[in-house]
């Protein structure tokens, strides 16, 4: 009995070693292509943390899953995700045998989005762009539509700026401290290279980062979970550049442990799509790892991408009618060529060194360090005592002489309003006629830079010359991100990141066009103290790579650190994150400026922030294909630096009435995922709460219309604080398997973005500074902008499209795209009490001639006109040999095939800062200060070729 007893344990115990011996699931993965295994690819149990990658040759294996018709989930970079519903008979293996992923034709689409990458109000000192930058690999169609349909028509999601959003390199936080934008510039052109890539949406949770409540974006350079292989490719476009050539390698681990990508790229055209728009730009990427045993990795990683490029102008409806759309006033010609005022140049180098720690089977820690360093510029024409050389300066123009005004028109009673009309009583309206016919920019409708060489060598000095406004940033960035398995069902996230950056800004001296020197002043200043730009050093004469005009440091240091616990369950999973951050900034002036004499040399007094953040989510699984999806985030956001020193160029004053941006986000989606039907419903509300904006504006006339005060040319920096903002709306997208060929997609937004509060305005003149004066910022009172629409974004868009997939690889797509809803930036000073006062009224009064009806007009925001896209793409590809994974291919599409012509986006113009000079302005059929628009591209094509082996 005691045998019998003993030999039963012992076959229990047996049995219980062979079946810990064998997984309970296992599988291969190969390219269906090639057949040949594909390695790193992610094999996940979804509604559990049980997660493999597969190895060398493709395989993976799972011991433990659970018995309930679980499902399993295979990712794949540059592929489409596929899952199976499991039938597992407890105690057996359960072999899938060989599985089979199909390449992602949006990997292509990724390589032809050529967006508009000019920051609208580009001028700047920064590189950040204001497009989407939606160059994830994502699944979604909704997100797909906004990235690659939507998106040449500047649509943003959700309406949010790309601020609150967090784009990242190895978890490396790359937005920048000076605007919170990141700069896709510094690793443009290397698509094949940062085609890694993982995305969330809104506010869901991030294994790297809390985020905001836009989503984020992380860029995975490491090098072993490259695909081995080599990929060149030539493409060719008319957008804004014309011909791209870009090669990768990517060798994959050898026997010592090494693994290395190499890639590079050169992007070029003599013209882009508008006038006088030249591009280069050059690109460089390596990544080497070093595996040392099976617990410790070390990475590096090295970008460079240089670009450079001429800018294109805005214009006013006027200047568009004489000269068409595509029309640039920023080049002229010289010597026979195209010669560009204002190019945008890029150079800034990063560096990066990662440490990867299996801590144990269920931790690991990932440690990365970076330096980034060198400039931005951009470049203009700056000039003293001469014309503006800018061929559509508004003197220049016909509608200033249209609009020309014989008598005062404060002499006109309240009853004879109509006097002000074109036509009107009195005779007062009285166009020159002569004078706009003989407007010089009938003469001259580009810079004559013959004319600007001729001027200063009349002058025996430069009166005109070009200078760069110039950003050289020293950047170093640490941060290391903890995972953690704690349980079947536990998960937890962690992160501690510090940023400390040196930021130093100046004009600098490009080209003195032909003169000998430039003099380092301020011709609007009322005295010779007033017109130093650095009463250190007076009268200064500057010669080309000199510094001058202004010359200051900004210095930060950032530091955060965020938590998250994700829990995942039968029927629900949710997460808890929290965050805090501590920005520090402060201003060093290496200028003591003329109008800041005591307020503007050595270092201002330190601005300091801690913030806070909490959000939480959860998933509610109805069934295998049917969920529901909440998430919601509450946090603070420190104040760029841009936003923190309102007028940083000339003096050290911190924006007056400075807070934390306080943000907040709910959404909730309902979610199917069937085998042939695809869809998410979404809605969303968001808020920005306590957000302070910073603009400039050239005044050429009298400041009296801000201020009565005095009659001055000068620079005027206008500050909003307290400005809140709403977004809420619904989103969709489906996608439907109508055959095994052909799919069928729909996406669509309804939504409404607005201003939702009034907040302050403070206007600041430079030339009314004085040395007991420091802090010129004057409140305006309350801007009224509740219910205006937030500018540049179509509320509503919506997108149809068709696919066809043969299995002789070849497809070919068609989409029709309708975007609608987008408004004017409105000028928030035009907004406020001020606008209504008679500047010549001692007691302050309206002027008496205002009706509301006639307010009311002035003061409609404009509403762009809808857009209607209809976009063509195909493919196709050929397998080289049967023996290995070689192809070749090709990839073409025809944007916007109708060649519909539209607005973007545009800005009113603040100069006529009264209700008597802008209703004159309007009321004369051609306004010579009226809004300037942006227009997207007509007709585009973008051909790719590629070979990969």
């Amino acid at each position: 009995m005691k045998k019998l007893l003993f030999s039963a344990i012992l076959t229990l115990v047996s049995l219980t070693m062979l079946a810990q011996q064998n997984p309970a699931l296992k599988g291969k993965v190969v390219d269906s292509k090639s057949q040949k295994p594909l390695q790193n690819v992610v094999a996940t149990i979804q509604s559990t943390n049980t997660s493999v990658v597969t190895g060398v040759d493709g395989s993976f294996v799972i011991q433990e899953f659970p018995n309930d018709q679980p499902v399993l989930e295979i990712t794949y970079t540059g592929y489409k995700s596929q899952t199976y519903v499991l039938e597992p008979v407890k105690g057996e293996t359960l072999d899938l045998g060989v599985l089979s992923l199909e390449e992602d034709i949006t990997s292509e689409l990724q390589l032809s989005l050529v967006t508009i990458t000019e920051n609208d109000l580009g001028d700047e000192n920064t590189g950040s762009e204001s497009t989407s930058g939606l160059l994830q690999a994502s699944r979604d169609t909704y997100q797909q539509a906004a990235a690659f349909n939507w998106g040449q028509a500047r649509f943003r999601i959700r309406g949010l700026d790309n601020q609150y959003g967090t784009t990242m390199i190895n978890g490396i936080v790359m937005n920048k401290l000076y605007d919170g934008r990141p700069q896709w510039s510094n690793w443009g052109g290397l698509n094949d290279a940062t085609r890694n890539q993982e995305f969330t949406m809104g506010s869901a949770p991030s294994d790297y980062t809390f985020g905001g409540i836009l989503g984020t974006q992380e860029i995975n350079t490491r090098a072993s979970h490259y695909r081995p292989g080599t990929r060149i490719s030539m493409s060719g476009t008319n957008t804004n550049y014309n011909w791209r050539t870009m090669g990768t390698h990517a060798s994959g681990f050898n026997k010592k442990g090494w693994a290395f990508v190499v890639s590079a790229s050169r992007r070029w055209a003599k013209e882009g799509y508008f006038e006088g728009t030249d591009y280069s730009a050059n690109s460089l990427f390596a990544s080497v790892e070093k595996k040392f045993n099976d617990k410790h990795s070390l990475n590096f990683t090295s970008i460079y991408a240089q670009n450079s490029r001429g800018k294109n102008s805005p214009n006013t409806k006027e200047v568009t009618d004489l000269m068409g759309i595509d029309y640039n006033s920023y080049w002229g010609w010289q010597d026979g060529k195209k010669r560009n005022s204002r190019e945008k140049n890029i150079e800034e180098p990063i560096n990066m060194l990662s440490h990867y720690w299996k801590i144990s089977e269920k931790t690991s820690l990932n440690t990365n360090i970076a330096y980034q360093t060198g400039k931005i510029g951009n470049s203009r024409i700056d000039y003293q005592g001469v014309p503006n050389p800018d061929p559509t300066y508004y003197r220049n123009l016909p509608s200033y002489f249209l609009s020309l005004y014989e008598n005062d028109p404060a002499v006109v009673s309240a009853q004879n309003p109509s006097a002000y009309l074109p036509g009107g009583l009195g005779g007062l309206y009285t166009p020159d006629l002569l004078g706009a016919y003989n407007a010089e920019f009938y003469k001259q409708q580009q810079i004559d830079w013959q004319k600007l060489y001729d001027t200063n060598k009349a002058a025996g000095r430069s009166v005109y010359v070009l200078y760069e406004d110039r950003t050289d940033d020293k950047l170093w960035n640490a941060n290391t991100i903890l995972n953690s398995v704690l349980s079947d069902n536990i998960v937890l996230n962690a992160a501690v990141n510090y940023k400390n950056l040196r930021s130093h800004n100046f004009q600098y001296m490009l080209d003195l066009l032909g003169g000998d020197y430039f003099l380092d002043v301020d011709n609007f200043g009322t005295n010779a103290d007033q017109q130093q730009s650095n009463l250190n050093n007076p009268n200064r004469q500057v010669r080309e790579g000199d510094k001058y005009g202004y010359n200051y440091k900004l210095n930060a240091n950032v530091i955060d650190a965020f938590t998250q616990f994700k829990f995942k369950y039968k029927k629900i999973d949710f997460y808890l994150a929290q965050q805090f951050s501590r920005s520090e900034y402060q201003r060093e002036g290496l200028y003591r400026n003329g109008y800041y004499p005591t307020n503007s040399y050595g270092k201002s007094k330190k601005v300091e922030f801690d913030n806070f953040g909490f959000k939480g989510g959860l998933t509610y699984k109805i069934n295998g294909r049917h969920l529901i999806d909440f998430n919601a985030i509450y946090m603070s956001k420190a104040p760029d630096l841009r936003s923190s020193f309102s007028n940083a160029r000339v003096n050290n004053n911190v924006t007056v009435d400075l807070k934390s941006e306080t943000l907040s986000n709910v959404d909730l989606s309902y979610i199917i995922r069937a085998p042939k039907f695809k869809s998410r419903l979404t809605g969303f509300f968001s808020q920005q709460k306590d957000v302070t904006e910073v603009s400039f504006f050239f005044s050429e006339g009298t400041v009296e219309d801000f201020s009565g005060e005095g009659d001055t040319n000068a620079f005027v920096n206008e500050v909003v604080t307290g400005l809140d903002k709403s977004n809420y709306g619904l989103e969709l997208g489906l996608e439907y398997q109508i055959t095994s060929t052909i799919k069928a997609m729909a996406s669509a937004t309804y939504a409404e973005y607005i201003y939702s509060n009034n907040p302050n305005v403070y206007l600041s003149v430079d030339n009314q500074g004085s040395a007991t004066n420091t802090n010129t910022a004057r409140s305006y009172g309350k801007a009224y902008l509740k219910d205006y629409h937030l500018p540049g974004v179509a509320n509503n868009a919506a997108s149809i499209g068709l696919e066809y997939r043969d299995p002789k690889f070849w497809w070919v797509g068609v989409n029709y795209n309708y975007l609608s809803g987008s408004y004017l930036d409105i000028s928030p000073l035009l907004r406020t009490n001020n606008f209504l006062k008679d500047p010549t009224s001692y007691s302050g009064s309206a002027f008496p001639e205002i009706t509301q009806d006639r307010l009311r007009q002035l003061l409609k925001q404009e509403q762009l006109d809808d857009i209607y896209l209809l976009n063509l793409q195909g493919g196709k590809s050929w397998r080289i040999s049967n023996k290995n994974r070689n192809t070749f291919g090709f990839f073409a599409s025809i944007n916007n095939v109708l060649d519909k012509r539209y607005k973007t986006g545009g800005y009113e113009q603040a100069r006529n800062a009264n209700y008597r000079e802008l209703n004159q302005d309007v009321s004369s059929g051609n306004p010579a200060f009226a809004p300037k628009y942006f227009y997207g591209y007509g007709r585009t094509y973008f051909v790719n070729f590629y070979i990969n082996f």
